[in-house]
């Protein structure tokens, strides 16, 4: 038995996107201890029920400030001290960066990282950007000197990170196919009787959501019953959406704004076709694997991350990045042949069981870890 310790970025995560994974661990008679940052009892609860303990670690998201950042070392240096983990399990930039650093520090066996999108440092060409990008770039090629797997959720990043000389050797790389999506509690439901369109996503910029807004205008100004609906949460970033500018397209009849859901599953459901025009340097994103299993056509970008989920013309589309002609040709191409939704939503479905069943990712991971034979 090894005692294994998982940090992520934010609590919920570790329930939404790494739950299968820790409850694999503890099924396969491992200790395990997940951490993250803030108090959260809701999440602590439902890991306890799984047999993993929650610690809560000081540790911010984003931001460069040597302050905040020298405490959150200090931080898992007592967490890893009081832990002794055999096996360190980190995702997210600075779990992988700063948790990978104090894990060598504190002699662990066995080192483990996941890279879910290279995100903003890579996606945006601003001075701040390259800034970030330039510091990544040299904390990551750091780390892996010393992280035996690195996971990758798209060829493309895997690619990037062995162009720049980041990882040791390929042989390091491990391409997973994102971080799968639990097919029994994301399955079809009929479609609704008017066309709609949904996006869902964090309020970022760079989602493609100010594309899809006017994407959204044309189509419903030649075809005023066709409904296009966003879901998501603001977040504080530099591609930070404001309350103001979600408002001003909800003003302008391009869209209903729902704001945040602890479940999508029910606007999915009342949804015909899912959109997601990003061009942030997506992992796989988790919202296109849910509509897919949902059996949701999907038009996504021609991007890293997003393309793989997409077999163009069979499961939905893909159109390149911020071309707002494409994406209302995409959109267009439903409201002239509706009977299309169905079709390639079952396609979509089949695509999502096939290859991103999240027992088939969950096994994957298991098994590079050398943590024991699974039948997830």
């Amino acid at each position: 038995m090894a005692r294994v310790l998982v940090i992520g970025s934010f609590a919920e995560s570790l329930i939404r996107l790494r739950g299968h994974l820790l409850q694999q661990m503890v099924k396969n008679g491992h200790e395990v201890i997940a951490a993250a940052p803030g108090i959260a009892p809701d999440v602590s609860r439902t890991l306890a029920n799984m047999g993993v303990e929650y610690r809560r670690v000081s540790l911010s998201r984003a931001g460069l400030n040597p302050f905040v950042d020298l405490y959150g070392l200090y931080c898992l240096f007592r967490l890893f001290r009081a832990v002794k983990p055999d096996v360190y399990f980190g995702y997210a930039i600075k779990p992988v960066v700063y948790g990978t650093l104090v894990a060598r520090l504190t002699g662990v066996d066995r080192i483990y990282s996941m890279i879910p999108g290279v995100g903003y440092a890579f996606s945006d060409d601003s001075a701040k950007s390259r800034f970030i990008g330039l510091i990544a770039k040299a904390m990551y090629r750091r780390t892996f000197r010393v992280t035996d797997r690195v996971f990758f959720q798209n060829p493309d990043d895997k690619q990037l990170f062995l162009d720049l000389g980041l990882l040791k050797d390929e042989g390091q790389a491990c391409l997973i196919n994102g971080s799968g999506v639990d097919i029994d509690t994301f399955t079809p439901a009929p479609f609704p009787a008017k066309l709609t369109f949904l996006l869902v996503s964090r309020l970022l910029g760079v989602k493609g959501i100010g594309e899809y807004a006017a994407a959204a205008a044309a189509i419903r100004r030649t075809n005023p019953d066709v409904v296009c609906r966003l879901v998501g949460f603001f977040e504080d970033s530099p591609s930070g959406l404001t309350a103001s500018d979600i408002q001003s397209w909800v003003d302008n009849g391009a869209i209903e704004f729902i704001g945040p859901l602890d479940d999508v599953r029910p606007a999915l459901a009342q949804s015909s076709v899912f959109v997601l025009p990003s061009y942030y340097r997506e992992g796989t994103p988790r919202a296109i694997l849910e509509a897919m299993a949902s059996g949701r056509p999907v038009i996504t970008t021609d991007a890293p991350g997003c393309r793989e989920t997409v077999v163009d013309g069979r499961n939905g589309f893909l159109v390149p990045a911020r071309d707002i002609e494409a994406l209302v040709a995409a959109m267009r191409y439903f409201v002239e042949q509706p009977d299309k939704v169905a079709v390639m939503g079952a396609e979509s479905r089949r695509l999502a069981i096939d290859k991103y069943d999240v027992r088939k990712v969950t096994r994957s991971i298991i098994e590079a870890m050398q943590l024991g034979c699974t039948n997830a």
